[in-house]
């Protein structure tokens, strides 16, 4: 049975953006609504697991919506490619926070939804109630970059699920040591999508790498007032202990300035958690807690 309605909102240049919302329970006591923010080259099915759990919680479900960005799953891809930004995607979700009539939330970001959830407490500090950033911080390490850089864009094709799953893991194997195919196929069926010819394609817009491509991966921005506008709210980091992207440094950085923080290490995952392990959904469920 579908849990969640397929709604729609526009962004200020026109494009017509897809978002998943579970509407939680219908009586009872309800919990404030949880916005989750997915990565580069991911879609709003990468919380397909942990998005209903919240919605159904039987102690204090809530709203769950989950945005596809620009140019991902079945929002319309953007004409200009200059616009697949961190900057536009913060413009696009403020334009969908305000349609839903969100006053006060949880969001959930993982990689460049974290960065999107730093972003918009330095925007809206008031609405934001809580934060879980999955294994990304104010400073990420080159390496990490650089291995992105080398997969996102590349319009790749596969006959079969067990074929795209089998390339999935070629290339991000590392990142989850020991995974049965199971994993993988259910991976692939988060990130991909059957094409117009029958085949297996990635479902995002191949031009959002090329903003990605023009970054020097050596001259970072610095982030570190956008992570301190989470200081005053409870924030929970999850961080893969194999990650190429957030440094054990760099976590126990983001920790000392905000006090309201707990970090989470997963020591046999790398980049990026799937927030479906169990340690990842007890420690949101203590931070929903702590937001209530």
């Amino acid at each position: 049975m579908k849990v969640f309605e397929d709604r729609f909102w526009s962004s200020s240049d026109g494009l017509k953006l897809h978002f998943r919302d579970y509407p939680g329970p219908a009586e009872g006591e309800t919990g404030l609504p949880v916005l989750c923010l997915h990565g580069l080259t991911r879609n709003a099915r990468d919380f397909d697991v942990l998005a209903p759990r919240l919605a159904a919680n039987p102690i204090r479900g809530r709203r769950v919506i989950c945005p596809d960005l620009r140019g991902r799953g079945d929002s319309e891809y953007a004409k200009d490619s200059a616009t697949y930004t961190p900057v536009q995607y913060g413009e696009d979700v403020l334009a969908l926070i305000e349609q839903e009539g969100l006053e006060r939330f949880v969001v959930i970001g993982t990689s460049l939804g974290g960065l999107m959830a730093m972003g918009l407490a330095s925007i809206i500090p008031d609405r934001i109630a809580a934060a879980v950033v999955n294994d990304v911080g104010p400073w990420l390490k080159p390496a990490g970059l650089a291995r992105i850089k080398d997969y996102v864009g590349q319009g790749r094709t596969w006959p079969t699920w067990v074929h795209a799953a089998r390339g999935l893991e070629e290339v991000q194997g590392a990142a989850h040591p020991g995974q049965p195919l199971d994993f993988w196929i259910g991976m692939a069926k988060r990130l991909m999508t059957v094409g117009g010819n029958g085949r297996i394609v990635f479902d995002y817009d191949m031009k959002i790498a090329e903003p990605f491509l023009a970054l020097d991966v050596n001259a970072q921005p610095d982030l570190w007032a956008v992570w301190d506008a989470l200081a005053q709210v409870p924030v929970l980091v999850v961080r893969g202990g194999l990650s190429d992207l957030l440094s054990a440094q760099t976590l126990d950085d983001m920790l000392r300035r905000s006090p309201n923080a707990e970090g989470l290490t997963l020591p046999h995952v790398g980049h990026a958690p799937t927030l479906d392990e169990p340690e990842s959904v007890a420690a949101i469920e203590r931070l929903l807690a702590r937001a209530a």
